[in-house]
């Protein structure tokens, strides 16, 4: 049940992301390149935006945007320059790489792609800062094809901070309280069966199931996970150390739009 990605949509660091707080910009700029550089070595064809200093989180493009069945729906955010990224891309979308776009109409809604889960069979949207009931019914109108279920996300990250896909039918999940109450909630609710995988540090939970292959942090980031990972995953994995550009976002998923195309996309 799990998708099939063929693209996936990135975007270069900017030195605004400085506006957020001190970091070592090439650095980081550095582990982005060697982020593309994976998603290519596991089959990706990877569109890489120009960096944008009117915006500095536009890195993090998850936030713009959900795509599913080759459609995407544009997030909406209360941050003006955030509300520009979604802008940008939904001209990027529909313009450049001619994807069917769906613009939120209730304008109370607020919907942050990192709060976005899609199992392969159903959606679990995050309520959160960054996404409330509105944005869920966005979800649930745009892919009435999936249940969608609305979970509380108590901590101050994004639901995809503290669960994601580790496999088909698989969460990837952390011992931390927080993440266990959603977890929690997400099992009650939930319209199908999963498994867990869960992982002694918290940022260990965001990883990228893509195409059979598991994206994780490195050894370096989350040691004891690392442990748990080798023993227990017998799937294809890679690990990337992002432990500079990931500073301001959810992680791994954060950074990345995935997206399956049957027609070639044209180069930006």
């Amino acid at each position: 049940m799990s998708p099939k990605y063929t693209h996936a949509i990135v975007a270069r660091i900017s030195d605004a992301l400085l506006e957020n707080g001190e970091f070592d910009v090439q650095l980081a700029k550095q582990q982005h390149e060697q982020y593309c550089t994976l998603l290519r070595t596991i089959g990706l064809d990877v569109i890489e935006l120009p960096p944008d200093d009117q915006l500095p989180e536009g890195v993090f493009v998850e936030n713009s945007a959900v795509i599913c069945n080759g459609v995407a729906l544009i997030g909406r955010s209360e941050h003006a320059k955030r509300k520009r990224e979604a802008v940008s891309m939904a001209i990027i979308l529909k313009k450049e790489l001619d994807i069917p776009v769906i613009e939120i109409e209730d304008p109370q809604a607020l919907l942050d792609g990192g709060d976005v889960l899609f199992t392969g069979r159903e959606f679990f949207i995050g309520i959160s800062d960054f996404t409330n009931e509105g944005g869920a019914r966005a979800v649930a109108m745009a892919y009435p094809e999936y249940p969608v279920t609305p979970i509380r996300v108590n901590g101050s990250k994004r639901l995809k901070y503290y669960v994601t896909m580790a496999g088909p039918d698989v969460l990837s999940v952390s011992t931390s309280p927080t993440c266990q109450e959603i977890v929690k909630r997400m099992e009650r609710e939930a319209s199908f069966t999963y498994q867990k995988l869960t992982l002694p540090e918290e940022s260990a939970a965001n990883m990228l199931y893509i195409n059979g292959t598991i994206v994780h942090r490195s050894p370096t980031e989350i040691p004891e996970a690392y442990k748990t990972l080798k023993e227990k995953i017998d799937i294809p994995t890679r690990n990337i150390n992002i432990s500079e550009f990931s500073q301001y976002s959810s992680g791994l998923t954060s950074s990345c739009l995935l997206l399956r195309r049957w027609k070639s996309i044209r180069s930006l």
